[in-house]
């Protein structure tokens, strides 16, 4: 692996930074303390670019890999983790069409993304089916050339906004338990889906969360994306991947909060001199600055190899896993060195703090990647 970044890697990491900053920086705070859907910033992200970047060409996307998402998502997350997490929900699932879907699945269904107004979402967990995914009770049925999908989900990004959305459904109950379910794309417009947005998140507030409902609600037998019972293993081939630039979530929240803890005690004078040049200060910062830098490499290495090919489970789960406990270490550590200032929510770092959490519950809690890591090396 090469650890030098191309100029056009360079270039996109660049216009990252300064979009984040140009669109987030003011409104981040009012967003999430409002529960305000950056309208207006989503459409800015979809024009230059700066959304779905592992999607080719033929689908309308930027072409690039999953390297540059992960560049993207770690300069949005160091500005405002609410926003960033709804630019990077715009694309959740996109991958079960790359890997299982059709080239006219994959036209009709992304190319929107990009030219028009198309958001999509992946509706997978369910009031009694979180980790277990393989519980997902939401069933599909044949009739005919149609199936018919009942049942509910909850905490589904883009749940209300979202134009189309991939559902996990048991469409084969008596096969064995990993051959029971499907992946169906279902248009938010057809009779029989609702959506509820969900408040009161503790973070990331301003990204649309909802309850899903669907009663009979029918789709085509080409909404079936990939094969019929082969849905769980096509819901791990995803977090296979997205993983990775989740993992980028947590780099960038990290290294948000460490940049305040450090602009902090540079300007934060007590006994007669800034905090920052006390030693114990200066200890915590040079142990955050560490933790973020390792997991910023294996970030790096998780998503450097499914763009060569190679994907690894393992150093995938390792990714997620390490940067969202980083990402939770290293801001509450930032709060700390804020002192009281920290809690209130005039200060960034509070809203970092309520972000943090999260990025080890959703797209794997951190109990499932340590399952993972932990078979591959023992052996199950």
């Amino acid at each position: 692996m090469d650890f030098l970044l191309t100029k056009e890697q360079k270039y996109i990491q660049k216009a990252a930074k300064e979009f984040a900053l140009g669109e987030m920086a003011s409104v981040g705070r009012e967003f999430d303390l409002n529960e305000t859907y950056p309208e207006d910033i989503v459409k800015k992200a979809r024009g230059l670019d700066l959304i779905g970047l592992f999607i080719p060409e033929k689908f309308g996307g930027p072409g690039l890999g999953y390297l540059e998402q992960a560049m993207v998502m770690e300069e949005f997350w160091k500005i405002d983790p609410g926003i960033s997490q709804q630019l990077c929900s715009l694309t959740f699932g996109a991958e079960e069409f790359l890997l299982f879907g059709t080239d006219a699945q994959g036209k009709k269904f992304l190319e929107p993304i990009f030219t028009g107004d198309a958001v999509m979402g992946f509706a997978i967990t369910e009031p009694d089916a979180g980790s277990d995914t393989l519980s997902a009770a939401t069933t599909a049925v044949k009739e005919g050339n149609e199936w018919v999908i009942n049942g509910s989900k909850v905490m589904i990004g883009n749940g209300t906004r979202g134009t189309f959305m991939l559902v996990f459904c048991q469409t084969d109950p008596d096969a064995v338990r990993s051959r029971r379910h499907s992946i169906f794309i279902v248009e938010t417009n057809r009779p029989g889906y609702k959506a509820e947005a969900m408040h009161g998140k503790m973070g990331l507030r301003c990204s649309d969360t909802a309850a899903i409902y669907l009663t009979n609600v029918r789709v085509p037998e080409e909404n079936l994306l990939g094969k019929r019972g082969n849905g769980f293993h096509q819901l791990m081939a995803f977090f296979d991947r997205s993983r990775a630039y989740v993992s980028a979530h947590g780099v960038g929240l990290a290294q948000g909060a460490l940049d305040m803890a450090v602009k902090h005690v540079r300007e934060r004078k007590q006994f007669g001199k800034p905090i920052g040049s006390f030693q114990g200060v200066q200890f915590k910062i040079a142990d955050m600055a560490v933790k973020i830098e390792l997991a910023r490499n294996i970030m790096y290495k998780a998503a450097w190899l499914l763009d060569n090919g190679t994907p690894d489970t393992h150093v995938t789960a390792m990714a997620k896993m390490y940067a969202s406990r980083i990402a939770v270490e290293v801001v509450d550590e930032a709060l700390q060195l804020h002192g009281g200032y920290g809690y209130f929510d005039d200060y960034d770092i509070e809203r970092f703090y309520r972000a943090a959490k999260v990025l080890e519950i959703y797209e794997g809690a951190k109990e499932i990647e340590k399952m993972i890591i932990g078979r591959t090396i023992i052996g199950r």
